[in-house]
């Protein structure tokens, strides 16, 4: 519920429609089928949108799902070796530790060690200095390699950006925001006398080709 006497009214387009008393324009989005919304309390007066709540609401739980779907969270990707892995295996491991470097994420390689193996720690501290030398152009290794158990590991941090993080956009005139740009955290809301229907879910987006996603 609008407490506040007097708003700014912007409407449906965007246009302004200047000062008016909140009863005013709680009858105007009635008489539009649309309802009043508080975008920003903070502004003096505060700003009140006439829009369809309903199908501001879908929109934005769409955009919201989108935005999930693209974005993507540093991970941690984890390459075991052996201390007596072959040239061909090694290079692999490199490689395919390169691959995760370069999608931004963070990758722990980790020497394991079987029976008398623990005998010879050097062998894997040597090993991962030789894999680190290998990647130094597509992360830095955040610590010395050390021996917990039966394994010893670096951890190697990406100098890579992470890929596909897209940023939420906002649909036009939707932003809750207030007079200096700062979100607002919640939305307050008057409806009119008779509730907007319900708006019907426009068409479903037609579905490109399916993208296998290889999970290593």
């Amino acid at each position: 519920m609008i407490r506040v006497f007097d708003v700014r009214v912007v409407d449906e387009d965007g246009s302004q429609l200047g000062v008016m008393r909140t009863a005013d324009a709680l009858r105007l989005a009635q008489e539009r089928g649309l309802d009043l919304v508080e975008v920003a309390p903070l502004a003096s007066p505060p700003v009140a949108r006439l829009l369809d709540f309903g199908q501001y609401k879908y929109e934005l739980t769409k955009r919201e799902k989108e935005a999930k779907r693209r974005q993507r969270s540093i991970t941690f990707k984890e390459v075991r070796l052996k201390p007596k892995i072959g040239i061909g295996d090694f290079d692999t491991k490199v490689r395919r530790a390169i691959e995760f470097l370069e999608e931004g994420d963070r990758v722990k390689v980790a020497v394991q060690f079987r029976g008398r193996e623990l005998t010879h720690p050097q062998i894997g501290r040597d090993l991962l200095d030789k894999f680190a030398e290998q990647i130094k152009e597509h992360g830095v290794v955040e610590r010395a390699p050390l021996l917990e158990g039966k394994s010893m590991h670096i951890s190697v941090a990406s100098v890579h950006k992470p890929k596909t993080h897209e940023p939420a956009v906002a649909a036009k005139g939707h932003a809750r925001i207030d007079e200096n740009g700062a979100p607002v955290p919640e939305e307050t809301i008057a409806s009119a006398e008779t509730p907007a229907s319900p708006a019907a879910p426009g068409p479903e987006p037609e579905d490109g080709p399916a993208s296998n996603g290889k999970v290593n």
